[in-house]
């Protein structure tokens, strides 16, 4: 695990405008205010190498763009509330993101949107793929009423 060089708590948490991100987001915005960390809210993005079926080429631009405007909308959302919150856009895989970002993080807080007919058994791909490989602790934050899992990696 790797803390910053301040020495502060540092966690990084996925965000992608979902419920369960605003879930994960509150979560580690409030643990960091209570252990004086800081919080890396982590969006990444990836534009598609195919078309659609009606042959439609997607914008570039456009997928990096909404990528960065969900980041600024959950970054006005949580505010100032007692804890440093920065942001990180990504181009790439949301999971290997998150993984990779692991690496200087003491925490990773992920959200788990359960899709599926065991909604409460499993978690999402990003979630379970960041659990299985990330270089620290992962708590998974479902969205609505509050629940968390803890993984220890």
């Amino acid at each position: 695990m790797g803390s910053s060089s301040n020495g502060a708590f540092r966690i990084v948490v996925g965000v992608d405008g979902s419920e369960s991100a605003q879930a994960a987001m509150d979560w580690a915005v409030d643990e960091a205010r209570l252990r004086n960390g800081r919080v890396v809210a982590l969006s990444a993005w990836h534009y598609p190498y195919v078309s659609d079926a009606l042959g439609q080429v997607w914008e570039y631009q456009g997928f990096e763009d909404d990528a960065r405007a969900v980041l600024d909308q959950e970054l006005e959302r949580v505010g100032n509330r007692g804890a440093e919150v920065t942001g990180s856009l990504i181009e790439g895989n949301p999971a290997s993101a998150l993984v990779d970002a692991s690496q200087q993080a003491d925490l990773v807080v992920v959200g788990s949107h359960g899709r599926g007919g065991f909604t409460g058994m499993l978690l999402g791909s990003v979630s379970m793929q960041t659990v299985h490989h990330a270089h620290c602790p992962v708590l998974v934050v479902r969205g609505g009423p509050p629940a968390t899992t803890v993984y220890e990696t």
